[in-house]
């Protein structure tokens, strides 16, 4: 193996190993991102189910008054 063979490979090794550490602080990033779409998911699938229950209540409600008349 020559010393420009060994310089090309030694050079595609570092272009590996930045390649390496840019996917990494990518996945970092993507799992942040991912926790934060989660925790607001939470946030409305809980807005959701309080809406609801608050409409299933006035409906509720409705049927009450609709047969007292």
């Amino acid at each position: 193996m020559g010393e420009d063979d060994i310089t090309g490979l030694a050079r595609r090794i570092d272009q590996l190993i930045e390649l390496c550490d840019q996917l990494r602080q990518e996945n970092r990033l993507l799992r942040s991102s991912e926790q934060a779409w989660k925790s607001e998911r939470a946030q409305l699938i809980e807005k959701n189910e309080l809406a609801r229950t608050k409409v299933e209540a006035m409906i509720s409600r409705l049927k009450a008054l609709e047969q007292e008349t």
